[in-house]
């Protein structure tokens, strides 16, 4: 009874052996050999041929620009030789020209020398010659006086130049120390007897009254002289004249103008 109860059951007791052989199909369906096998020869034929067709048409393509390439660099070559050939023509025509010997220019003639007919007129010619030969040379004199003459009136000319542009003259600016004998000493009275002190190329200046020390000052006076007409020794010993008033004058400055 428990029998009959299982063989009417639905198992499927060989799926184990239906497992392997799927299993062994897809191994065998993605190895090498079923690629090879899946790529008969013949296609592989077809597939190699269709290769070698796109390989010659690429070759066929390469040849084709290639020999275009060459048609025009030989119709260029053709181009430069009818250029040059062309050139030469025109040189050649030209060097032709040259070369032709004129027939517009005719030889000069020349004509005969009067070997036998006397000369009548050399004597006049001599005659002329002599009639301006000058034996006293006044001409000569008349120019040399003229040359001399202008000679002497552009040197004139020239000193009257030179006399009336001014020269130029050296002058220089000295500021003198005057000093007193002592504090009573009358400063207006000391400084009333420098400026009396007058010389050609002397210009005097300003003035102050500078403290020494003790009460005593000193005048500081200015002045402008001409180099070549005054000195300062010479200012000095003017000054020192006032006796009276003045002690001693040194230079405190001295600038060239």
């Amino acid at each position: 009874m428990a029998v009959n109860v299982l063989a009417e059951e639905k198992i499927w007791f060989d799926k184990y052996k239906f497992d392997d052989a799927e299993t062994q199909y897809y191994i065998h369906l993605n190895s090498p050999v079923a690629t090879k096998i899946q790529n008969p020869p013949a296609m592989q034929n077809v597939l190699l041929v269709n290769h070698q067709k796109s390989a010659v048409q690429g070759s066929d393509i390469e040849l084709c620009a290639r020999v275009t390439s060459l048609e025009k660099e030989n119709q260029n070559l053709h181009q430069e030789v009818e250029d040059l050939r062309l050139a030469l023509s025109k040189l050649e025509a030209r060097l032709s020209t040259l070369e032709k010997p004129s027939t517009s220019i005719k030889p000069a003639v020349c004509p005969p020398a009067p070997h036998n007919k006397p000369n009548t007129k050399q004597p006049e010619a001599e005659e002329e010659d002599d009639d301006d030969i000058d034996l006293f040379g006044s001409s000569d004199e008349e120019e040399s006086a003229e040359k001399e003459r202008v000679r002497e009136e552009r040197l004139r000319q020239y000193a009257e130049k030179k006399s009336k542009k001014p020269t130029l003259i050296a002058k220089s600016s000295i500021l003198l120390d005057v000093k007193p004998w002592d504090d009573e000493t009358d400063m207006v009275k000391l400084e009333e007897s420098v400026r009396t002190v007058q010389m050609d190329g002397l210009v005097w200046g300003g003035s102050k009254l500078v403290p020494v020390g003790y009460g005593i000052k000193k005048l500081q006076i200015q002045c402008v002289v001409e180099d070549d007409k005054v000195g300062t020794d010479q200012l000095e010993e003017e000054i020192t004249k006032f006796e009276d008033y003045v002690q001693s004058v040194d230079v405190a400055a001295f600038n060239k103008i």
